[in-house]
């Protein structure tokens, strides 16, 4: 029998509220964990210092919640580029994603196995720019990976490819794409997600992708096609989570949303009433 699933909820979707009220009414909501987007707490929150980081941590637990991870990882500090041919910059944005592996682990408080997911969406920071053609984009971005591996695995963090469609990105658009290349990488330490909003440029049912792939799979990203929170669509989540709970998938299933003209709380509140409204012989822990 599957565990309970494990939901989450992105911590931008609350905007400027305070953090501290942004943990408790996650929690209150019925949320077991809470994801961030670095952005949200500094301009370069790889320099906040121990003391913030232990701050931030002790706020999470101490509302009930588990810290999930990273996601929107290069939106700042701004000019970061992960597959650009300029050397410094180059040099500039690999040496944030290591600081950001050890924020990873910070905030989940150094646990001995696992201390959280790094989510490698920002699309505009890994498409392709002049002097950098698609092929040597994605050669480039799975030599940093993999030497990003053995620091990740280190701190038992572990680094998710995302494949974001075409619309959006010309390196790594469906699933295939990021799993071959976490193949070639071969490391535990690098591995995939599923985001909904994102899989559009994939021809499979969605169920069928994570059939496919769930070795690999490491973290869920829900939301509707559009981009807007579970229950405002059509979405068929009832199929998504039942094929998650048939193969006992373990990991996070998290709320990320890109519609924040409404009270965040109706916005968190509304995506949990639905998540569970489509599996209701599982309950979140």
């Amino acid at each position: 029998m599957s565990a309970p699933f494990r939901f989450a909820i992105c911590n931008e979707i609350f905007q400027q509220t305070p953090f501290s009220e942004v943990c408790a009414q996650a929690h209150e909501i019925g949320y077991s964990g809470l994801e961030l987007a670095p952005n949200t707490l500094a301009e370069d929150a790889t320099r906040l210092s121990p003391e913030q980081r232990r701050e931030l941590g002790t706020q999470i637990s101490d509302a009930g919640l588990e810290f999930v991870g990273l996601h929107w990882l290069l939106v700042s500090p701004p000019g970061l580029h992960i597959t650009v041919a300029d050397e410094s910059t180059h040099k500039r944005s690999w040496e944030y994603v290591h600081r950001a592996i050890d924020l990873c682990a910070d905030l989940a408080g150094r646990k001995p196995a696992e201390n959280g997911v790094i989510v490698f969406g920002s699309p505009k920071q890994r498409s392709t720019t002049r002097g950098m053609n698609p092929r040597q984009a994605l050669d480039s971005l799975t030599h940093e990976l993999a030497h990003a591996a053995g620091h990740a695995e280190a701190n038992s963090v572990t680094l998710l490819l995302e494949a974001i469609p075409a619309r959006d990105t010309d390196v790594v658009n469906t699933l295939a794409d990021a799993v071959a290349v976490v193949r070639q990488i071969g490391s535990p330490a690098v591995q995939t997600m599923f985001d909904v909003h994102n899989a559009a440029d994939e021809t499979d049912t969605h169920s069928d992708l994570v059939r496919r792939y769930i070795t690999h799979i490491r973290h869920i990203h829900v939301n509707e096609a559009d981009g807007k929170e579970p229950g405002k669509g059509a979405y068929d989540f009832e199929s998504l989570l039942g094929t998650l709970s048939e193969l006992n998938y373990s990991g996070w299933v998290s709320v990320e949303a890109f519609d924040f003209s409404r009270n965040p709380h109706e916005i968190a509140a509304g995506a949990l009433a639905r998540l569970r409204s489509a599996a209701p012989s599982l309950t979140s822990v």
